[in-house]
């Protein structure tokens, strides 16, 4: 696995062995940044159910100014942190060990609201919607802020959180990319 594009293009990350963290391949990284463009430089993400920080970082890589990496796992979160602090930026990140199935209030501290937030979590386990709706609920989006969701294709996230308008979805084999605006 490697950064794709911008900044670190080529430089590898590092992923556990395994299916307790599931990162999102190469070839669909670089196709939902083709999606995105050059809408991420100078925005604040965050990169929720983060697993190897491969989404954040790459937003990175490619002109975004600051990354939020959120999970609940330990192991994930030694992962994001092996495969970003080599690029010597401390200064435009910060890890967050939290459970996104839960809530997302551990958003609420930033004064500044988030312009991009990718989702991630385990694929059918209700997180999908769940997760939508806890982002939706903590206001920590800006108004037209995208949402990138990967989950199952047999997932649905159906009503969607009124704040949130659908603007794309695309299948790539068992994976549905849906990306929303928030409508703050």
């Amino acid at each position: 696995m490697r950064i794709v594009a911008g900044r670190y293009r080529g430089r590898r990350l590092w992923a556990p062995r395994g299916r307790r963290i599931r990162p999102t391949a190469d070839r669909l990284r670089e196709t939902i940044f083709n999606i995105i463009g050059s809408d991420i430089r100078g925005q604040k993400i965050v990169d929720i159910f983060a697993g190897t920080g491969a989404m954040g970082i790459e937003a990175l890589s490619r002109g975004a100014d600051q990354a939020v990496f959120i999970d609940k796992s330990p192991e994930a979160l030694e992962c994001v942190r092996a495969n970003i602090e080599p690029l010597e930026i401390s200064h435009q990140w910060e890890i967050i060990r939290w459970d996104a199935g839960q809530n997302l209030r551990c958003l609420a501290a930033y004064a500044r609201r988030f312009d991009c937030a990718f989702l991630d979590p385990p694929y059918n386990q209700g997180l999908a919607a769940r997760s939508l709706a806890h982002l939706a609920a903590c206001g920590a989006m800006t108004d037209g802020g995208l949402i990138v969701l990967e989950h199952a294709h047999t997932e649905s996230i159906d009503p969607a959180p009124d704040q949130l308008t659908l603007w794309d979805q695309r299948r790539y084999g068992k994976t549905l990319v849906t990306f929303l605006r928030s409508m703050v």
